[in-house]
């Protein structure tokens, strides 16, 4: 399982998902929204044109989310959840105990978990990077974003099932 902070693991089923989504939005979605720009712009001062800006601004949202995606899949390594080892990596379900709370959440892309209830945290955000490679029962710390220093215990890591 490559660790390279460019790489992001998926399972078949999010990336024939994402891809799915991107051949949707780089077709019928960008022919939709041109055609409301076009409809709006036929409505006259672009100005004061509510309608038009709106469009605009969903425009720019679909064609960051094609950029995401394309960039995304380009990097993805395809392949099974990895079989739990105990170790934190890609791919896993991780149980710990953070600043004295259980906390149950998917290490990884959100992308991964699609419309899983589980929280997912990603290898670089400050949580995700401090127990990389980490063993059950191994504890660390790292300092969240308001510069607060938060205790971390891994209490159990396993395969995630994709639900």
């Amino acid at each position: 399982m490559a660790q390279d902070a460019t790489v992001t693991w998926l399972t078949q089923d999010a990336y024939d998902r994402l891809a799915a989504e991107l051949e949707q939005l780089s077709t019928t979605g960008r022919e939709e929204i041109a055609k409301r720009i076009e409809a709006a712009r036929e409505e006259g001062d672009l100005k004061e044109n509510g309608g038009y800006h709106a469009a605009k601004d969903e425009q720019g949202k679909i064609e960051a989310r094609i950029r995401q995606l394309k960039g995304l899949l380009k990097s993805a390594e395809v392949g099974e959840a990895p079989a739990s080892k105990g170790i934190v990596e890609s791919g896993t379900v991780i149980t710990a105990v953070i600043a004295g709370d259980e906390e149950t959440f998917l290490i990884g892309s959100r992308e991964i978990a699609g419309d899983s209830e589980l929280d997912v945290w990603s290898e670089q955000s400050p949580l995700g990077a401090a127990i990389l490679g980490l063993k059950v029962g191994d504890k660390t710390s790292y300092t969240a974003p308001n510069g607060r220093e938060i205790a971390v215990e891994v209490t159990a890591v396993d395969t995630w099932g994709g639900q």
